[in-house]
């Protein structure tokens, strides 16, 4: 039996009779990709597990203090913007962004402190403060950083990546790019201060890569910030999702939270439609996971043989670390820590060793520390901050009992904080939550709790990659972290956008109805 908002539901879609499209997940992926086929002429409804929109994007409240669960780092905003034209509005009229400098503040373990920011000349003061004789290769790094951009991102970016001859068709350019390189060895050609080599590699951490073993393909995102710079959504990230729930339900579609998606119901190698938890089975024309790429083909597709994406396959790829994260609120606040802060521990290659290879939870870790009332006080009641501080940690093959480890672990953090640059911390906390590894895959349905999926390797990247048209099942599209072409908000957003060419407009598709 359906209860009274799914026979509400199921009434309203008989009544339009637009190809149906499903949407599993309402993260960032998901979210842009039902913008996108609603322009395209289907009617949407995006199933959400959670009971808010957002995935990794969702919004806690607590105590007066606002907390956004996940990506707060905004760039190439044009990307957000491209979904409101396609509504025929404007995203200002709906979120405000804010840039925000610096990008980053980088505080080594000695206490040194390097501000990153969109500002030519202050970065090259920043560099020549730390080895004046690396200015020149700082230079010539942003110039590659910048050609690497050109065809990795402005060429390839939305590229389906549909047969193994559009990568044999890249092979020169990803030769010429030296994308065989990693991050951290393409880096120390152009630099030899080590700490310099950190600040310029550390990017790949924030989508799920290990700089000693990611494709330099990544080393775009420098570029990628100084062009468009960095920005936060006043009122949290969790504005853009009210934003763009806003925008499909403009189309006349719809997002449903509290429903979770247990079963891609195929009929004949063709989707048409979904199970939900309760049992009901919503048809569809075609159907899009934001889930997991390897969460959707090991547990959505329980009776489908596949011939590429196998249990096997699957259980052998190489998974980004998982995250542990701390939200807390302070009832003080804390005026000279930036928006953004990344504190750096004794260790970098060693750390990042124990985290991707060894798989073990060291004593030691690196922090980043997100103070969004730097930027928006009104997240935390007045004269209060409110924070956010992450940890990679190994996904859960690692063994780790986080029900044991989780509080002892909080308590170094805080105690790391409270030694650098938050005086006496366990003072001021007036409220807090935790979200482990289990949670990434118990809570978000992320295999082996990795909380950025398959990880950003070579081997792992473009046709290697699950593909945006899924290899298993027609009518069945993936977007989101775990497809073409990656984690991070850019590479979720593009996975949507390639969505563009590789689904057909509405009033071409035969409908299953």
């Amino acid at each position: 039996m359906l209860d009274a908002s799914s026979r509400v539901a199921a009434k309203a879609l008989r009544a339009d009779r637009r190809p149906h499209a499903v949407v599993i997940g309402s993260g960032f992926g998901g979210l842009a990709a039902a913008v996108r086929l609603g322009a395209k002429g289907y009617r949407v409804t995006v199933f959400e597990k959670l009971d808010a929109p957002g995935g990794r994007a969702y919004v806690h409240r607590q105590d007066g203090f606002t907390f956004d669960a996940g990506p707060t780092i905004i760039t190439a905003p044009f990307l957000f913007e491209e979904l409101w034209q396609l509504c025929g509005r404007r995203m200002s009229d709906d979120v405000t962004l804010r840039p925000v400098t610096p990008f980053y503040r980088i505080r080594f373990d000695d206490g040194a402190v390097f501000d990153c920011s969109g500002d030519a000349e202050a970065m090259r003061e920043e560099i020549a403060w730390f080895s004046p004789r690396d200015v020149e290769g700082y230079e010539r790094f942003l110039q590659a950083s910048e050609a690497i951009f050109k065809t990795g991102f402005e060429e390839l970016g939305d590229v389906p990546f549909d047969s193994w001859r559009d990568m044999v068709r890249i092979l020169p350019d990803m030769l010429r790019l030296k994308s065989y390189r990693t991050v951290y060895d393409f880096v120390a050609r152009f630099v030899r201060d080590e700490r310099l080599r950190v600040v310029l590699s550390f990017h790949p951490l924030l989508i799920g890569g290990n700089p000693f073993t990611t494709t330099s393909i990544y080393c775009l995102i420098a570029f990628l910030e100084r062009r468009w710079g960095v920005h936060f959504a006043m009122g949290g990230t969790g504005s853009l999702v009210t934003g763009l729930v806003g925008l499909i339900e403009g189309q006349g579609g719809t997002v449903r939270c509290s429903a979770e998606v247990k079963q891609i119901v195929a009929e004949q190698g063709v989707a048409s439609g979904v199970r939900l938890a309760n049992g009901e089975v919503v048809r569809a024309d075609i159907v899009v996971s934001n889930a997991d790429s390897a969460w959707t083909y090991r547990h959505l597709l329980p009776d489908i043989k596949r011939k590429r994406w196998t249990d096997r396959r699957i259980d052998r790829a190489r998974y980004s670390m998982s995250l542990f994260v701390w939200y807390f609120g302070t009832r003080r606040r804390y005026d000279d820590v930036a928006h953004h802060t990344i504190l750096l521990g004794p260790r970098y290659r060693g750390l990042l060793e124990d985290i991707f290879e060894r798989k073990v939870l060291a004593g030691d870790f690196s922090l980043y520390l997100h103070r969004p009332t730097a930027t928006d006080p009104s997240l935390a009641p007045d004269g209060c901050d409110a924070f956010y501080v992450l940890s990679p940690v190994p996904h859960l093959q690692s063994g780790v009992d986080w029900s044991e480890r989780a509080e002892p672990y909080r308590r170094q953090i805080e105690q790391r904080l409270s030694e650098t640059i938050l005086p006496g911390l366990a003072n001021e906390v007036v409220t807090s939550r935790l979200l482990t590894p289990p949670d990434f895959q118990d809570r978000l349905s992320s295999y082996r709790g990795a909380a950025f999926g398959l990880e950003p390797i070579l081997t792992q990247s473009a046709w290697f990659r699950p593909h945006n048209r899924s290899e298993e099942v027609d009518r069945l599209y993936l977007v989101g972290a775990g497809t073409h072409p990656g984690a991070g908000l850019p590479g979720v957003l593009s996975s949507a956008r390639v969505l563009d060419d590789i689904v057909p407009d509405a009033h071409s598709v035969e409908t299953m109805q």
